[in-house]
């Protein structure tokens, strides 16, 4: 088998999908390894390193692309990589189709096996390759939004954690999952209040037991919802149905509601957003005002931190990728039924019901 790693495009990422680590267990194991020179650069990770590790490194993307039976990547192709995809050629990554419908069509069209790492399916039913990039994510969420609190930013100038004789900030998250629950992990740890809203109750148990009293644990609905929203700093959407697009659980009017120089930051901005008023942003331009509010939505928030993000990621997807190795890829699909579940495209059709809905194709 050949695996290809070009080098991740899309504005300000630094992950990569394959550490020296990871090439060298695939090369150990009978792959032969093409990188494009300085994909792992950003993420700390040398040519030399690669080199060493048995990997070929290759200047040029499209031979990457065109020699490869399995294309790794961290981020879905961008417009300008579509031509570069060869019909039939597997494909490991971040898809978010839902959200895509163009690139959806790309796959369809050009036959491509696509896996995506967010429906691969763990023995129990959790997504282990979803899970370290929402942690990621929801930790970042608290420590973006504290900087685009800050008065320079046009935020409201709170200081989450406060000080003493002073109100600490409201943090409100939505969505108890792995980003919702990191990211009150960490405003807690700054000291910020933190409310918390989910539709499942044993998710805010289990909060609820673990802070002790310290963070607050609301059902979803709309009146939590509204009353939430319009006293929060910080508001975090991290609302997830895996591979459906996000559902739009805080409206305009609710956003309209909050203090002027507030922060949202939206974790679900890959599956759509889960916020009416959000759309995507760029590390380059992370932030638009709207309502008087500073709107956070970039897509690739872990490239942030590419090194945690990458080893995190690369940790995670080892197994499978050692697995696509040693048996081919029809074997360990066949073998495997969590990997199997990643397939979203095959053969010119959707696989996957919910990103089969989300674009009209059920």
């Amino acid at each position: 088998m050949k695996i290809g790693v070009p080098k991740e495009i899309k504005i300000g990422e630094t992950r990569v999908s394959m550490t020296p680590s990871l090439c060298r267990r695939c090369v150990s194991l009978g792959a032969k390894v093409l990188i494009q020179k300085s994909a792992g650069l950003s993420a700390g990770f040398t040519d030399a390193e690669y080199r060493a590790a048995g990997a070929a490194l290759v200047a040029d993307a499209a031979i990457v692309w065109k020699s490869a039976d399995l294309i790794l990547k961290v981020k879905e192709p961008l417009k300008s990589e579509y031509g570069l995809l060869q019909d039939g050629q597997a494909l490991f990554t971040y898809l978010h189709l839902a959200a895509g419908p163009d690139l959806a069509k790309l796959l369809l069209k050009k036959r491509i096996l696509g896996i995506a790492y967010e429906t691969v399916e763990g023995s129990d039913g959790a997504f282990p390759l979803l899970k370290p990039m929402s942690q990621i994510a929801g930790r970042l969420a608290i420590q973006v939004g504290a900087y685009f609190l800050q008065s320079q930013h046009g935020g409201s100038g709170v200081l989450l954690g406060g000080i003493p004789g002073t109100l600490p900030g409201h943090v409100v998250v939505v969505g108890a999952g792995n980003s919702g629950a990191h990211a009150v992990q960490m405003a807690a740890g700054m000291g910020a209040r933190v409310t918390v809203l989910d539709l499942d109750t044993r998710k805010l148990e289990g909060l609820d037991s673990e802070y002790r009293g310290r963070v607050v644990t609301l059902m979803s609905n709309l009146a939590n919802l509204e009353s939430c929203v319009a006293d929060a700093d910080l508001l975090v959407g991290a609302v997830l149905i895996p591979a459906a697009k996000a559902p739009t659980v805080v409206t305009r009017a609710m956003v309209a509601k909050m203090r002027p120089g507030g922060v949202i930051v939206d974790i679900a901005i890959d599956q759509g957003g889960c916020i009416e008023s959000i759309r995507p942003t760029s590390h380059k331009e992370p932030v638009y005002r709207e309502h008087g509010i500073n709107h956070y939505a970039v897509p690739n928030m872990p490239a942030l931190v590419g090194r945690t993000s990458t080893q995190g990621l690369t940790q995670a997807t080892e197994p499978y990728v050692a697995l696509l190795v040693q048996k081919g890829i029809e074997t360990a699909l066949a073998d495997h039924p969590g990997l199997a579940r990643g397939v979203n495209t095959r053969d010119g059709r959707i696989t996957n019901d919910a990103v089969a809905r989300a674009l009209g194709f059920a």
